[in-house]
């Protein structure tokens, strides 16, 4: 198939769209390619996720079944059957980038579905890569894998990358509100993609290289992690200071111009901010440059949660209890709020740190009944049932994850000693109770 006789079929709505990996990004952005119009497939390799999607379940909290089931019948639908990428007019790659034991970047899933995709790589396809990295993976790991086709990338076939910018859970930031930003190989693989992409955003941003588009998501979460460690420093100059920094974040609001709200936390989690900067990082000294911000951005943001098991360690001891055999209840165990996400939470941390020091932890989230096995992590813990009973019976509560289920009043009412890492009691009437840490 010729460019010209895709871009028709993306035009009219024909074109055979398939997203691979059907996690918090791909299927998303699969659910609105199906809304859409377009023939939609879903590709994973868990078995698990195509088996609840080809019943209209779904595996991701804020995402509703309904609406799977909704475009069930528009024709979506999912497999593990990778030799469908043949009958595809588009392919869109959704797949984890990890890092590995020393921070340097884990590019494995990305290679190994590129080189899939090439084993079935056929003349007109578009892939378009959406996994968050650094730039230059597009053009240095990707198109290399295609290419052992035998095909060539512009030609016969067409190579573009598009940053995801899922915030799960956020009312008003779905795939379909949220600007795309589209840079592709060369200047019919970038038409390709923002003709595909401006059917399912309110608006595409075109800019001149996959480069670009790569370095602009390393932008955004950079951007991110070193205000939020900002944050959380003077979260702790302040807290020496007697000074309340909520109450510093919110006065500060109210400047209409040059300030933008950041707040501290724990520690930072999900698959972006905790991660995305170190790919940058990394890349940076093939150039002999060091990135100093983003670099102490880390180290900050990552002390965080010894941090804050310190506090509660002190705090403890002033009240003439040990932290060792101390009933310590974690609120939240998501690493934001209102969602079921675990990758990368500061509460998986804190709970390892306050049993490694002879605490007996127990959770509670309305989220997460049960903490998942995870690669570097070996908690085996079920999310406690909710009750003033629990409450009490602990020595003391912890707020790592400010969850809208969340009463402070409940909360305050029932408890002996807060924790609160998130703001969360700030302005209920039980300040005696609670410590910011």
């Amino acid at each position: 198939m010729n460019p010209e006789s895709l871009f028709k079929r993306i035009q009219t709505l024909r074109a055979r769209v398939g997203i691979i990996g059907l996690g918090y990004v791909g299927l998303p952005l699969a659910l609105e390619m199906a809304r859409t119009g377009f023939p939609t497939l879903g590709l994973d390799i868990d078995e698990r996720k195509t088996r609840l999607l080809k019943k209209g379940v779904s595996y991701i909290k804020h995402i509703a079944s309904e609406g799977i089931r909704q475009v069930l019948k528009k024709g979506f639908s999912a497999t593990t059957d990778f030799s469908q990428i043949r009958r595809l007019d588009c392919v869109i790659i959704c797949v984890p980038t990890p890092l590995g034991a020393h921070k340097e970047p884990d590019l494995t899933f990305v290679e190994k579905t590129a080189g899939v995709i090439g084993r079935y790589l056929k003349p007109g396809h578009l892939v378009v890569l959406e996994s968050t990295t650094y730039p230059g993976t597009t053009r240095e790991i990707l198109i290399p894998q295609l290419k052992k086709s035998g095909l060539e990338c512009g030609r016969d076939f067409f190579v573009a990358y598009s940053p995801e910018r899922e915030d799960p859970g956020v009312q008003g930031h779905s795939a379909r509100q949220i600007p795309k930003v589209v840079g592709g190989i060369d200047k019919i693989s970038g038409d390709l993609a923002e003709a595909l992409y401006r059917h399912i955003v309110p608006r595409t941003i075109r800019v001149s290289s996959c480069e670009v588009a790569e370095a602009t998501k390393m932008l955004e979460n950079s951007f991110r992690g070193v205000n939020i460690a900002l944050v959380n420093e003077l979260k702790v100059l302040f807290d020496k200071m007697g000074i309340n920094v909520w109450e510093v974040i919110e006065a500060s609001s109210s400047k209409p111009f040059g300030f933008m709200p950041f707040h501290p936390g724990p520690g930072l989690g999900g698959h972006c901010i905790p991660i995305d900067p170190y790919y940058l990082t990394w890349k940076a000294k093939q150039y002999g440059m060091q990135t100093k911000f983003i670099e102490l951005a880390g180290e900050i943001n990552t002390s965080m949660p010894h941090y804050v098991v310190s506090k509660v360690q002190e705090a403890l001891n002033q009240k003439g209890r040990a932290l060792r055999g101390a009933k310590v209840l974690i609120l939240g165990m998501a690493y934001k709020k209102d969602v079921d996400d675990i990758r990368e939470s500061p509460s998986i941390t804190l709970a390892e740190l306050f049993i490694e020091r002879g605490a007996r932890v127990s959770y509670h989230d309305p989220h997460i009944p049960r903490i998942p096995s995870m690669r570097q992590h070996s908690l085996r813990l079920k999310s406690v049932k909710w009750g003033p009973e629990v409450l009490s019976g602990a020595d003391c509560i912890l707020v790592a994850t400010a969850h809208s289920f969340y009463d402070p009043e409940f909360i305050g009412r029932h408890s002996q000693l807060i924790f609160d890492s998130r703001g969360l009691m700030n302005k209920s009437r039980w300040k005696d109770k609670v410590v910011l840490v």
